[in-house]
């Protein structure tokens, strides 16, 4: 669904956890001032509140009046966060740190020069180990700073040092800044188009890739160069759509952070990520083995201490739970027992609503959707690609408004809606056009639709049997076969020649597969 306009305060709010409120109170009550008192009223407010509305606020906390709520509102905002830093401080790593180089500001402002360098050291030492790099950076510009008002006999040779110290972590420094820019400009690439569509497309991504790639030698780079290396390769190839080096390099993204496990701990996000990319590729590829192991590793980290802690690593393991489970299922064609998770899924989406991105709730609706029409149960599946319309913003995954539309008119003609039909097929065609992507497999599946409503009963299966003949030239095109990623049209085919369910076609394949 669109995203409606959030209040900030009441989004942040909505985020925390019962303990989080329950430090925040304690945290808040050692204030006892008039002001203070209103914010707290502020917040018992809002907590309780499903939508923000500022005239029910004024309605129950009477004692605040309509020129007073802004600026309660910002005070609010900032104590929360004061309060969640402090929640968070023995947690994460990098507010720690932080939390160091502010108490060496202090110790530098009293003029106590050599107490903040022995801090700055000590955190320095810390920041290396945690390969926070951007963080060793700031303390030793601050060194110099205090090197600078602090002078001692040793400064000639402590300057040499420093100054060695800031060259190394800039040089560092930039590699990650170089690599981290590549990757996250072909994620965006890929969240905006998909995967290559023709010839254009496939140049276009190489030579941008090319051209970007520097040379580079494997063993002189640091963690973060490689991770962010290993990145910019899983993106590509997924792009590319050659599956099986997107799983050879999602894997090495995996192996880095386990022949450094301290980085998990400390990193937890983008390991996750990488395990999640793994599984991708063996979606895609349908090594079915391989893919169970690896949803076994990540289902095991849901009892990690460090998802007790942090509701975005909470957010990103169950979203990837989830949307992993539902591909087992799709596997192993058994659309019946995948049904199950849907409930549990709307209510992750829901309560998580307020963090959760519209690129993800799509994933989530298109998935739900395959399960349904897998099911046999068409008008659910409508259900939720309507979702997928409902959001106006095409420009983030049209891959899935595109086959969500197709899948759409799928549904439509399973359940006879003859009328619909041909308003629903002219309206996509409009749309896919629009969006620039009519490809081959689609414009056939388009003109199959319409053609079927006007075919006899004793034609039909001849038909389809042609239709099966002429799709399969296209099965393994390198721009035409991602229709069949998203959509397993030739099972559906198949399951309409021989009068059964496509959960049963499905299953029947996979069976063959394995002897």
């Amino acid at each position: 669904m669109p995203k409606q306009q959030i209040d900030p305060l009441f989004q942040l709010i909505k985020s925390i956890s019962k303990s989080e409120k329950r430090n925040f109170k304690l945290y808040a009550n050692r204030i006892s001032s008039e002001k203070e008192t209103k914010f707290l009223q502020l917040f018992d407010v809002l907590d309780k509140m499903d939508d923000y509305n500022e005239s029910i606020i004024l309605k129950k906390a009477k004692e605040i009046k309509q020129s007073q709520l802004p600026n309660l509102k910002a005070h609010l905002y900032k104590q929360l966060l004061t309060s969640l830093r402090l929640t968070q401080i023995n947690h994460d790593i990098s507010i720690s740190i932080r939390e160091q180089i502010d108490h060496a500001k202090v110790l530098y402002n009293k003029g106590l020069y050599q107490q903040s360098l022995r801090i700055l050291d000590k955190t320095k030492a810390l920041a290396r180990k945690n390969k926070k790099n951007i963080l060793v950076f700031e303390i030793v510009q601050f060194e110099k700073l205090l090197e600078s008002q602090y002078v001692t006999k040793s400064i000639e040779n402590r300057a040499e040092e420093i100054t060695r110290e800031a060259t190394e972590i800039s040089k560092i420094m930039d590699g990650v800044v170089f690599f981290s820019n590549m990757s996250i400009r072909l994620y965006g690439l890929y969240l905006k188009v998909g995967y290559v569509r023709n010839e254009k497309d496939l140049l276009m991504v190489k030579e941008f890739f090319n051209a970007n790639l520097h040379p580079y030698d494997i063993q002189s780079l640091s963690f973060f160069e490689k991770l962010y290396l290993f990145q910019s390769y899983v993106w590509y190839y997924l792009i590319v759509q050659d599956f099986l080096m997107c799983y050879k390099y999602a894997q090495k993204w995996v192996d880095l952070f386990q022949t450094n496990p301290e980085m998990i701990h400390i990193h937890t996000d983008l390991y996750l990520k990488g395990l999640n990319n793994v599984l991708a590729a063996l979606f895609y590829t349908n090594h079915v083995t391989t893919f169970k192991k690896n949803l076994r590793l990540l289902r095991k980290l849901e009892n990690e201490e460090q998802f007790q802690h942090n509701s975005n690593l909470n957010i990103l393991l169950n979203m990837f739970l989830y949307v992993h489970r539902i591909n087992r299922h799709f596997m192993d064609g058994t659309f019946n027992k995948g049904i199950h998770l849907i409930p549990k899924i709307e209510h992750f989406l829901e309560e998580n609503k307020f963090g959760m991105d519209n690129h993800r709730a799509l994933v989530f609706y298109y998935k739900i959707a395959c399960l349904y029409f897998g099911n046999g149960q068409y008008k659910e599946a409508i259900k939720y690609l309507n979702r997928i319309s409902d959001v106006k913003d095409t420009t983030l995954r049209g891959d899935i408004h595109c086959f969500g539309r197709i899948l759409n008119l799928i549904s439509h003609y399973e359940l006879e809606n003859t009328e619909l039909l041909e308003y629903q097929i002219r309206s996509t065609y409009r749309f896919l056009a629009k969006m620039d992507d009519l490809q081959e497999v689609q414009k056939y599946i388009l003109r199959f639709l319409r053609k079927l409503s006007s075919i006899s009963p004793d034609q039909l299966k001849d038909e389809l049997k042609k239709s099966r003949i002429d799709l399969q030239k296209w099965v393994n095109d390198p721009f035409e076969k991602r229709a069949f990623l998203y959509l397993d049209f030739m099972s559906w085919l198949d399951s309409k020649i021989e009068n059964r369910p496509v959960q049963e076609i499905i299953m029947e394949k996979i069976e063959k597969n394995k002897r």
